[in-house]
């Protein structure tokens, strides 16, 4: 065995912990809180990003069954009392919110002149935009923390990266000494903490607009839906008066 394999060269870092959690132990306490935070974050989006996931899929697949009852030909009242006023979707609540208006005013004979079937149609979709808004903000919750990751995480690893290069230049200045072994630990904590905050921001920013443009699909459909639905109780109106 050579004698000279176990010697420790002058300025060779092969004594140093490059591994990700020996970067981490060897990290100021400063960098070991942007990691932490950078970590928690990227955990905190995955989170959201599987969940909105699940909640899109389930959402459309809702609409598509509601929209195929809806328009099979069946009775409307018959579709009320089966969804009810507690609906499991934001199109049936949309649903439910209008048969209820609609409901109100046929049991109080309030359809009986132009100018009454005139205020029943306003309030009709009155009452469909604020349970559109409703379900919305509903859908789009913690859409903002995703947004908010994706732009602001690259600068909190940056920080990190600009705080651990400091360090490195202080164990320079501290020790008179430019080897690599003095210079290397200090530089791949920075750039670790630089990783960290890519790994967070990348699929936050990247699943905010996919969700965003998934959200804004859905929104549309529940406009038309809206607006069709809207119609229908219109032509029921005229037809009654």
């Amino acid at each position: 065995m050579d004698p000279l394999a176990s010697v420790e060269l002058p300025g060779s870092v092969g004594a140093v912990d490059f591994s990700i959690w020996g970067l981490f132990l060897s990290a100021d306490i400063v960098v070991k809180a942007v990691m932490i935070l950078l970590v928690a974050a990227s955990v905190w989006c995955w989170a959201i990003i599987f969940s909105k996931w699940l909640a899109v899929r389930r959402l459309n697949a809702k609409a598509n069954r509601f929209e195929e009852t809806f328009w099979s030909g069946g009775s409307l009242d018959d579709l009320f009392d089966r969804v009810g006023e507690e609906a499991s979707d934001p199109m049936a609540s949309l649903f439910g919110a209008a048969m209820k208006e609609w409901r109100h005013a046929m049991n109080r004979g309030l359809t009986t002149t132009a100018q009454m079937r005139g205020a029943l149609q306003q309030r009709v979709e009155r009452v469909m935009q604020v349970s559109h808004g409703r379900e919305m903000a509903r859908l789009e919750r913690y859409m903002t923390f995703l947004a908010s990751v994706g732009s602001t995480a690259p600068f909190i690893g940056l920080f990190g990266t600009v705080w651990g290069i400091m360090n490195a230049f202080t164990s320079i200045a501290a020790s008179a000494n430019t080897s690599l072994a003095v210079v290397a630990p200090g530089i791949a904590e920075a750039l670790f903490a630089t990783a960290l905050g890519l790994f967070a921001a990348i699929p936050a920013s990247a699943f905010f607009n996919k969700f965003a443009n998934d959200l804004g699909r859905y929104s549309d459909r529940l406009d038309n839906f809206a607006g069709e639905f809207s119609a229908i109780l219109s032509r029921h109106m005229e037809e009654r008066a």
